[in-house]
C-alpha cells in the first residue's frame, strides 16, 4: 500500500514539473547567454534559471528512479552513490539531442539519457 501512495505521489509531483519544465533548446539558449556573458554570468537571471532547472531535474529524476526501485521495476540508471554530472557532461547531454527535436524534449529527459549512459544497470 505504501509503495503504490509513493507511486502515485511521485507521479503527480512528476507531471506537475513537466508542466513547467524547461526544454533544450531554451536550456541552451539561456546558456549561450550565459557563456558570453563570462564571468559576470553568475549575477544574470538565466543562470538562476538554469540553476533552478538543473536541481529540480536531478531532484525529480531521483524520485523517478526509487520508485521504479521500490515498485520492483528497473530504473532508467543506477548509480553507486549520487548521480552527479560535471558542467562539460550537461552540456553534453543538451547537445546530443538532435536540433530538430530540442524543443520538444525537456531537460529532464535530456538528463536521463545522459545518467543512463553514465550509469548504465547492469545485467
Amino acid at each position: 500500500m505504501r509503495i503504490k501512495l509513493l507511486v502515485a505521489g511521485v507521479a503527480g509531483l512528476i507531471s506537475v514539473s513537466a508542466a513547467n519544465a524547461m526544454d533544450v533548446g531554451t536550456f541552451l539558449a539561456k546558456a549561450a547567454i550565459l557563456q558570453d556573458r563570462g564571468v559576470l554570468a553568475v549575477f544574470a537571471s538565466e543562470y538562476d534559471e538554469l540553476q533552478a532547472e538543473v536541481r529540480t531535474s536531478f531532484a525529480s529524476l531521483k524520485q523517478e528512479r526509487l520508485a521504479a526501485r521500490a515498485a520492483g521495476r528497473r530504473p532508467a540508471y543506477c548509480p553507486p552513490g549520487p548521480a552527479t554530472l560535471s558542467t562539460a557532461e550537461l552540456i553534453a547531454a543538451m547537445t546530443a539531442v538532435p536540433e530538430a527535436r530540442r524543443a520538444r524534449t525537456q531537460v529532464r529527459d535530456a538528463l536521463r539519457a545522459a545518467f543512463a549512459r553514465k550509469y548504465p544497470c547492469g545485467g
